[in-house]
């Protein structure tokens, strides 16, 4: 049960892209200046210099941990070229990390790629698996005293970004949007291509054998879980090959991991058509999704089942709202399901908020997920009190509030 493990890790999530800023040699860069529905990354949340500051909010108020992620853009800016300075820039994230009492949790691939890759071709051409191998293979010599590393993040999610990746090559621009501002009717997530689940997971077994040879961490990938169900008894058919094809498949191939990234935001529903968009609704979040906290616990059981027992690591949870009373509550509702499941034997390593600040959400600004405030103009950073109730989940183990 993690409340009596010292060890489970109370934590938030971040990536490179999000929060670093003036990531230009990134696929996403391009994307960015390229979609016209799309907002600039530009400076970001200049986390890429202060990472320290960040970190040290979230260990004053009490968590054991952050994630954050190596961006390849800036590792490899050329084929076969490795900027040792960037390599040293992401160790002393490391090296700070420890030095803060957290245990950093690396994720090698977060959405965003070198440009020049997606140039060569990108996931789909000859050198895909070589070329993410070269990257990983030299990433682990800044590794050999991190415990836990993700190889792909929600390989699930990005199966359908890469239908982005004519933009750069192309004459024309695809039609895309990202699920983190829903138009008014709705959203409806692509079905992930069969060619690109299937070059994933080839990458993801090549970057964990690596990973297990070159060090001594814990290796897996996170999946975006959508926690669905059919909306009737008779589309239960339709709702497991949706289920399949966008969440399963992905658990599957984690069954030789060391540990499996959940990742849960809200529920999904299913019709006989397919994914049903999230109907308008006043309790809906800033990303038009429901206000589900229970979709925490079905993700974590389900993970658990079709893994066949692969612990779990929650790396990614949280609500998008300006409402930082409502995030307080989604968290101690999210995570009362967590310690339901963890009651029930299922063995869970740990609780990684999304997110460690506000952020650039793909395209968007608008939708806050963070447990800090940031200003983009000064960046000063404000711990809301998302962030101490956290902390104080993690000192004590009970979702109670403590007196005063």
């Amino acid at each position: 049960m993690p409340r009596s493990h010292n060890d489970f890790l109370w934590g938030a999530s971040s990536s490179p892209h999000q929060i670093e800023g003036n990531n230009v040699n990134s696929d996403w860069w391009v994307y960015e200046q390229q979609m016209p529905n799309f907002s600039l990354s530009g400076d970001a949340v200049d986390s890429y210099h202060r990472y320290a500051e960040d970190m040290r909010l979230l260990a004053e108020a009490g968590l054991t941990s952050y994630r954050f992620g190596i961006e390849w853009a800036r590792v490899e800016p050329l084929p076969g070229e490795f900027s040792i300075a960037v390599l040293q820039h992401y160790r002393r994230m490391i090296d700070t990390a420890h030095d803060l009492g957290l245990t950093p949790v690396v994720t090698l691939h977060h959405f965003s790629s070198p440009r020049w890759f997606i140039e060569e071709g990108g996931w789909f051409g000859e050198t895909a698996i070589a070329r993410l191998s070269a990257y990983v293979t030299r990433v682990c010599e800044i590794l050999h005293d991190v415990q836990w590393v993700a190889t792909i993040n929600e390989p699930n999610m990005y199966a359908f970004m890469m239908l982005m990746a004519s933009g750069i090559t192309g004459s024309v621009v695809p039609e895309f949007e990202t699920p983190t501002i829903q138009p008014e009717n709705g959203f409806v997530l692509p079905r992930p291509l069969p060619e690109a689940v299937e070059v994933l997971i080839k990458a993801h077994h090549a970057a964990r054998e690596i990973v297990r040879q070159n060090t001594s961490a814990k290796v897996g990938w996170t999946v975006a879980n959508l926690a669905m169900y059919a909306d009737a008894p008779e589309n239960e058919a339709r709702f497991l090959e949706e289920r399949y094809a966008r969440e399963d498949v992905f658990m599957e191939a984690a069954r030789g991991d060391d540990f499996i990234g959940v990742q849960a935001y809200t529920t999904q529903a299913v019709g006989a058509d397919g994914l049903i968009p999230h109907p308008p609704h006043e309790d809906n979040t800033l990303v038009g999704s429901p206000y589900r906290p229970d979709s925490l616990g079905i993700a974590i059981r389900h993970a658990w089942e079709v893994t066949g027992g692969v612990p779990i690591l929650v790396t990614e949870n949280g609500i998008a709202t300006a409402d930082d009373s409502r995030r307080v509550a989604y968290i101690e509702e999210a995570l009362k399901h967590l310690f339901a499941a963890a009651d029930d034997g299922i063995d869970i390593r740990g609780y990684l908020h999304w997110s460690a600040l506000d952020n650039f959400e793909w395209g968007h600004w608008e939708p806050t997920f963070g447990l800090i405030a940031v200003d983009r103009t000064t960046f000063e950073r404000t711990p809301k009190p998302s962030l101490a109730r956290l902390g104080e989940i993690a000192r004590t183990r009970t979702t109670t509030p403590s007196e005063g």
